[in-house]
């Protein structure tokens, strides 16, 4: 019998639709009808551009405010904010109540610093320190005179509250770079003119009409001012530093007003 003949030469495999290798992701799109572009993958939705006229920029905004606390809202109702983390010293004096001083502690651990409580009256700090960092020391309270070392530094901003009453004492830890003190004073005492001589900023709540040409006559305040500091309600309070003053309302949040209450002049 003649030898069998040799097996022709294979015919080639068709390529796949879209160009691209047998069984790879564009055989199986082709299959199922979908336009693929070879080394690419599949085509992917169509949208319009984000373009804008020149004519619209205008439009746009980005609202940038201060960082730092909120203390509260202007005459405007634009909120105004105090920079308790700062790489110098910086001394705040309240002549004021204690609602207005938790609230601004609390604030202040809210946006990250370390907060050091030195008071005379650690159950009234209690339930606020209990709740402010959710089982994390972020405020702590010490008595009077035994603060400790707080080791600030940029990624690790401190502020310490001195509620130590009328004559608060020298303290032993004063405010350095990325530690701000912030000293409460109930009323104007007789200490009152030193410590504000020496703060940065201070704010005033209400107080009698003595008490205010008392602070009128240190801080240089006009007349306007003076006979306002005796009738401003609970919420507000006189910011000033020695070229601006500026009246400020605290709103209480819910948190804040759960915690503390109202907000109120005296305790």
């Amino acid at each position: 019998m003649p030898a069998a003949s040799p097996p022709g030469p294979t015919p080639p495999v068709p390529a796949p639709a879209g160009g691209g290798a047998p069984g790879d992701g564009a055989t199986s799109g082709a299959r199922r009808g979908v336009r693929a572009r070879f080394g690419f993958g599949l085509i992917g939705p169509r949208r319009d551009r984000h373009v804008l006229r020149a004519s619209q920029l205008s439009a746009l905004s980005l609202p940038i405010g201060d960082d730092g606390v909120v203390v509260g809202v202007d005459q405007q109702q634009r909120p105004v904010t105090l920079a308790l983390s700062r790489p110098a010293p910086y001394d705040v004096l309240l002549v004021g109540g204690l609602w207005t001083a938790q609230a601004l502690a609390l604030r202040a651990a809210g946006t990250g610093l370390r907060v050091a409580v030195e008071t005379g009256r650690a159950q009234s700090w209690g339930p606020l320190v209990q709740a402010a960092g959710g089982g994390h020391p972020c405020m702590v309270t010490h008595e009077v005179g035994r603060v400790a070392p707080q080791g600030p530094s940029v990624r690790g901003p401190v502020l310490v509250v001195r509620d130590c009453g009328m004559r608060p004492p020298r303290g032993r830890v004063t405010s350095t770079p990325w530690q701000s003190v912030l000293t409460l004073l109930p009323y104007v005492s007789p200490v009152a003119p030193r410590l504000l001589e020496h703060a940065h900023l201070v704010g005033v709540q209400r107080v009698s009409p003595d008490e205010a040409s008392a602070v009128g006559r240190v801080l240089a305040l006009p007349q306007a001012d003076v006979n306002a500091l005796s009738s401003l309600p609970d919420e507000v309070t006189l910011w000033c530093t020695r070229r601006s003053r500026q009246y400020v309302t605290i709103r209480a949040t819910d948190i804040e007003t759960a915690l503390l209450g109202t907000p109120r002049r005296v305790d």
